[in-house]
């Protein structure tokens, strides 16, 4: 017997049946290669496409709200109804934006009650004589007194706001909107809006 293949029974292979037998585990062997390699491509496409895309992290700018005007708060109106602080950090603690209100009516206006919409939230009125009204919160966590406080025609007053990040602990992390509601004589209530991205 010459020196040609033999089956595992011992029975020698024709060099035809050598060559059939290789072909067919080259041909196996290279299927399954090509089955790998598309199952890898198709797997990573499918993770790159799931992938968030750069910036989508990014804080969205508030659209802005209509301009208060006598048709949608009366006299009391303000030049920016929303903020964006952007990203916050709970680490760093609170943050502070002031908006300025005015009354832009011909008569008198009174400030009846002002209040947040939530409890990571506070407000405080600050007239243009100085006094500093103390801050309010929100209704069912803190008493909400009425401010009973007059502004003249064309007066302008502040709305100083504090948000602290860190008030609902980890579950607060994310994108997060707060409005401060201000009820008055004039009519509907002025409201000044903000938003954040909580980060730790």
């Amino acid at each position: 017997m010459s020196k040609s293949a033999t089956i595992e029974s011992g029975i020698p292979m024709s060099k035809t049946a050598t060559h059939t037998a290789s072909k067919s585990r080259f041909s196996t062997t290279t299927k399954v290669i090509v089955g790998a390699c598309a199952a890898v491509l198709v797997l990573g496409g499918l993770i790159i496409a799931a992938m968030p895309q750069p910036g989508s992290n990014t804080p969205k700018t508030v659209e802005p709200r209509p301009t208060a005007t006598a048709s949608s708060a009366g006299a009391l109106s303000a030049p920016e109804l929303n903020f964006n602080f952007g990203s916050v950090s709970m680490a760093r603690g609170k943050v502070t934006h002031r908006y300025w209100i005015r009354n832009a009516g011909t008569k008198p206006i009174v400030l009846g009650k002002m209040y947040t919409s939530c409890m990571c939230t506070t407000a405080a009125l600050v007239k243009s004589s100085g006094r500093k009204f103390a801050p309010v919160g929100m209704p069912g966590h803190t008493p909400i007194p009425t401010l009973n406080e007059t502004m003249q025609p064309n007066e302008e007053a502040m709305v100083e706001v504090v948000f602290d990040p860190a008030a609902h602990g980890p579950a607060g992390i994310g994108p997060t909107d707060r409005v401060v509601t201000i009820e008055n004589s004039a009519g509907q209530p002025l409201e000044l809006a903000f938003r954040a991205n909580v980060t730790p």
